[in-house]
């Protein structure tokens, strides 16, 4: 059994004081990290946080571990989403939970000496163990929660590129150009064909010359959304032209039956304006 009241009180007094000793501890100049900070505010906000943590820790000696873990939990996947935090490399973080580890056993550590008279070794290592799960828990929530927010952080910045690598730019008489770079999978060939539709509607785009001349390769389902991009197109009105179509594409295309005859193809996106 790992409750313990004295120990509760006794931490609970010293809290502020845990805080120091962990800032203290401290040393990191890496300028990505919240914890290389000199802003008195913000160094206080950190030891404060730290401070908050400490005395949810202590009412692990207080309370019953199922109802402690459960509300432990909630409150780190709260605050976990500390933007500073998520925002500084994962290891950092990690290191100063651990450091923060070795203030908490060591104030426990001198609480046993100052009880050994009533404390028993094997209480001080069942002390010990239960930190060590409830601190390896948090250290697996913060880092779940991190995950999770460079998963967000890479869709977000690949739709952006995805966007950023189809724009239709209008060129005059309303005739506009959609020039295409790079690989192209599936998702992406779907997202050009949503913003081109939106693109085209919204600029009252009557003519769209589709240039590939950057596309090295297109598999089968990238083609065929090509060709559902034209004949959605061909429904809003939008005559479309493709240029710059490489020869390994051609083949492709062949290959997949592909039909190109009502469709505009020009070798190049010169002479696709020129016609234009």
């Amino acid at each position: 059994m790992h409750r313990n009241e004295e120990l509760y009180h006794y931490l609970v007094k010293n809290s502020w004081q845990m805080s120091e000793d962990w800032y203290n501890m401290v040393d990191d100049n890496d300028p990505n990290s919240v914890y290389s900070t000199e802003d008195p505010a913000i160094i206080q906000s950190l030891k404060e946080q730290n401070q908050d943590y400490f005395i949810h820790l202590h009412r692990l000696f207080i309370e019953e571990e199922g109802k402690f873990v459960s509300e432990f939990r909630a409150w780190s996947e709260e605050l976990a989403q500390d933007q500073k935090h998520l925002e500084t490399p994962v290891h950092y973080v990690v290191r100063e939970f651990l450091r923060t580890q070795d203030v908490y056993l060591k104030y426990i550590k001198s609480f046993y000496k100052e009880n050994i008279d009533t404390v028993s070794v094997d209480q001080l290592f069942s002390w010990l163990d239960v930190v060590k799960k409830i601190i390896n828990l948090s250290v697996y929530i913060y880092i779940d929660a991190a995950h999770k927010n460079t998963m967000k952080q890479i869709a977000a910045q690949k739709e952006m590129i995805n966007e950023l690598s189809s724009p239709v730019i209008l060129l005059q008489n309303k005739t506009a150009l959609l020039p295409l770079i790079g690989d192209i999978d599936t998702a992406r060939a779907k997202l050009i064909l949503e913003n081109t539709l939106t693109q085209c509607a919204n600029l009252e785009v009557e003519h769209l010359c589709i240039d590939l001349s950057g596309v090295a390769i297109i598999d089968t389902m990238v083609a065929h959304e090509i060709f559902h991009l034209i004949k959605a197109l061909k429904l809003l009105g939008v005559r479309s032209t493709l240029s710059g179509i490489r020869p390994e594409i051609a083949q492709t295309a062949i290959q997949l039956g592909l039909d190109f005859e009502e469709i505009n193809t020009t070798a190049s996106l010169a002479n696709a304006l020129g016609q234009i």
